[in-house]
């Protein structure tokens, strides 16, 4: 007779008694599960007992001194999970204010659980940056007052060691309100314009040394709090819509820097002001490496909202003539009057195959995507391409594998030669499929273009690299 399914009906013909037994041989030896198990007999009691256990666990993880490296990462995160759960789904309905102080503490183990912590994978962090949204829905029901809540936001944010605190203003903020925000700006204010003491040297401890000699503790925590303090003024400028002090934080040398430049005259132009925003780019100092992307595109909406439509169109052309940016072009083409984007497009492609980094020049061919113009592209500059940029080659290679096969294979013959003549012997295993692919679609190509076929590849590297055994091996 087959065994009845596992599932919730059948396990109730086992009965309480049997049922309870199962789960205490089951919980022994799982903190995890003894915890789970207290918590449903403390809500079978009352909504005290359970923040009364919870509160319990809460003091007990604080109180921890074990070493979580990263084979432990999944229970820590599992018995954290479980507290916070517990808070919203057990305490919160019937006692909110319970629940936003026991939030608040869950919020206090950060630095104990990271001081004792291997996360790189940014597990845990997650975790308390998800507890931050549970305070901050919890807030609004625990009826404390903005003062409070502002106090106890700028009090978080002075102990924000390891950034498990980034997201608690804007979290907050519906909960904070107007006047909230205003007296945590107020708070900071004061920390920003306190005068700062320079402590003697004998109180100094030097935790390292730099190239201009010793690094001191208190420049790096002064730094620290100077950068916690400018983003948390951002932040609430951003939420109130005051534009005048979020640039207030920035001093007027780092305006000039082209990414916080269009960071500013973005905030400008949401608030009308597309002169000043204007004014705000063409102020920013020249890169070394070309104008990033947010900076021509905060421009180019500059010149849309001062109705300098054919500027903006101009722009954008020049825009994508240095970068071959496609965000620029399919916008520029958008703008055109119909059937003139076809021979804009067309005019688009010849620049883009004369551009002089034929990579940045396939990349747009395969991105836009026009695979018939890239595989044209790969014939006529072959001798152009890197072989030792794999990132770009390989992917570029199977996009156009079906369709360009002559393509595809100057592509992988590309990264086969270089890594043969340079002696990548780690890389071997890659050239070694990437040749098997070569014989795969010989069998498909009918016209090589002038260049040599595969039988004369095949012959030409043999004579070059005939005794490179540790590649040849791996042929099949």
């Amino acid at each position: 007779m087959a065994a009845k399914t596992l599932n919730a009906k059948n396990l109730e013909a086992l009965g309480a008694p049997r049922l309870a037994e199962l789960l205490i041989e089951i919980s022994t030896g799982s903190a995890a599960h003894k915890q789970r198990l207290r918590l449903e007999l403390a809500g079978s009691q009352s909504v005290a007992e359970v923040a009364r256990e919870i509160r319990k666990r809460l003091i007990s993880l604080q109180r921890a001194k074990t070493f979580i490296d990263w084979r432990k990462v999944k229970a820590a995160k599992k018995d954290l999970e479980t507290q916070r759960v517990a808070i919203l789904t057990k305490v919160a309905p019937e006692d909110p204010r319970e629940a936003f102080d026991l939030m608040w503490q869950f919020l206090g183990l950060a630095e104990s659980i990271f001081d004792r912590s291997d996360d790189g994978s940014g597990t845990l962090v997650a975790i308390f940056y998800q507890a931050c949204a549970d305070a901050g829905t919890l807030a609004k029901g625990a009826d404390l007052g903005e003062d409070v809540l502002a106090d106890k936001t700028f009090a978080a944010l002075n102990d924000n060691d390891y950034g498990q605190y980034d997201p608690l203003i804007v979290e907050m903020a519906p909960a904070l309100g107007r006047k909230g925000l205003e007296r945590l700006k107020t708070l900071l204010m004061e920390v920003q314009n306190a005068p700062k003491r320079k402590p003697k040297d004998s109180e100094r401890e030097i935790i390292g040394w730099g190239s201009s000699g010793p690094v001191y503790l208190d420049e790096i925590q002064g730094r620290r709090d100077e950068s916690m303090t400018k983003i948390a003024l951002q932040t609430i400028a951003d939420l109130t819509g005051d534009v005048d002090a979020f640039i207030a934080q920035q001093p007027a040398k780092t305006r000039k820097v082209p990414k916080i430049a269009a960071e500013i005259a973005t905030r400008l132009l949401s608030a009308g002001r597309a002169a000043e925003a204007l004014s705000t780019l063409d102020a920013a100092d020249s890169p070394r490496f070309g104008w990033p992307f947010e900076w021509e595109e905060a421009r180019v909406e500059a010149l849309e909202a001062l109705e300098r439509l054919d500027d903006a169109q101009d722009f954008r052309w020049a825009c994508f003539e240095t970068s071959l940016n496609h965000h620029h072009l399919r916008a520029y083409l958008r703008r055109l009057p119909d059937f003139d984007d076809i021979e804009a497009e067309e005019k688009a492609f010849a620049h883009v195959h004369r551009f002089a980094d034929v990579h940045q020049a396939l990349h747009f061919f395969i991105e836009w995507p026009a695979l018939a113009e890239a595989a044209k592209l790969c014939v006529a500059r072959h001798t152009d391409l890197d072989g030792d940029r794999y990132e770009l080659l390989s992917p570029a290679a199977e996009v156009l594998s079906e369709k360009q096969p002559l393509a595809a294979t100057l592509l992988l013959r590309a990264m086969i030669d270089f890594t043969l003549d340079y002696g990548r012997s780690s890389r071997y295993k890659h050239a070694a499929r990437h040749y098997v692919e070569c014989c795969g679609f010989a069998t498909r190509i009918t016209d090589y273009a002038g260049l040599p076929s595969h039988e004369e590849y095949v012959l030409a590297l043999k004579k070059k690299h005939g005794k490179k055994s540790g590649f040849w091996s791996l042929i099949a």
